[in-house]
């Protein structure tokens, strides 16, 4: 038996990692939340619909995961061009991270459930 229902419209979820020392991890994720993520709703990209912050402390590094959800592929296209997937790490951002990934995994919504 199937719980919960497809997405009523497509969805695009695009996720992002980057890891910092735990010394960098507070001043990252400030910079995230002061700048970065202001400057991209800034830019006001038709069909970007938000986007999610998780953090992992580890013993020798912190983990960040961004999951940013747009309308459809062309709105993922307009963050970063055709390459949909090239990450977007301005030089503030790089001063503090130890590692990143160089591109963003791109998923449609298949299913999304609700509580």
């Amino acid at each position: 038996m199937q719980t919960g229902s497809k997405s009523a419209k497509p969805m695009i979820k695009r996720i992002w990692h980057g890891w910092t020392s735990p010394e960098n991890a507070d001043a990252y994720e400030a910079l995230l939340e002061g700048e970065i993520f202001p400057g991209i709703r800034e830019k006001n990209i038709p069909g970007y619909r938000g986007i999610s912050l998780l953090r992992r402390d580890d013993q020798n590094e912190v983990a960040f995961v961004t999951i940013m959800s747009f309308e459809s592929m062309d709105a993922a296209r307009a963050l970063s061009g055709d390459d949909s997937s090239r990450a977007y790490v301005p030089d503030s951002a790089r001063a503090l991270l130890s590692r990143w990934d160089d591109s963003s995994k791109i998923y449609e919504v298949r299913q999304e459930q609700q509580c």
